[in-house]
């Protein structure tokens, strides 16, 4: 059964940093998509960040530009998102979401298959 598991989240003020992961068990996607995702209450599942195939190619959604890294540790079967220069509207719900593939629609929510159980992320002001 394939499984991710999201953790790292947590309260942090505006400036701060969090590093998220994401580890998968179940099979792995060393070659395929994973990505990352957040929602806010009542509104649609956002992109944040992807990283794609065996040479790790990567993709950020412009608003985190600059300010948010993702990495990938094939050897444990783990994602990361270190976000830096948090802001108070990075707050949201954070997703890992993956895919044994490699995708060129890495950016919408219904190309993922694997989801985690979410992650709370809260910047003060």
């Amino acid at each position: 059964q394939v499984q991710l598991v999201d953790s790292g989240g947590g309260l942090v003020q505006a400036g701060g940093a969090l590093r998220l992961s994401c580890a998968a068990s179940g099979r792995t996607f060393s070659s395929g998509t994973m990505a990352w995702f957040r929602q806010a209450p009542g509104k649609e599942r956002e992109f944040v960040a992807a990283i794609r195939g065996s040479g790790g190619s990567t993709s950020y959604a412009s608003s985190v530009k600059g300010r948010f890294t993702i990495s990938r540790d094939n050897a444990r079967n783990t994602m990361y998102l270190q976000m830096n220069s948090l802001k108070p509207e990075d707050t949201d719900v954070y997703y890992c979401a993956a895919v044994p593939y490699y995708s060129s629609t890495y950016n919408y929510p219904g190309t993922f298959d694997y989801w985690g159980q979410g992650t709370q992320v809260t910047v003060s002001s």
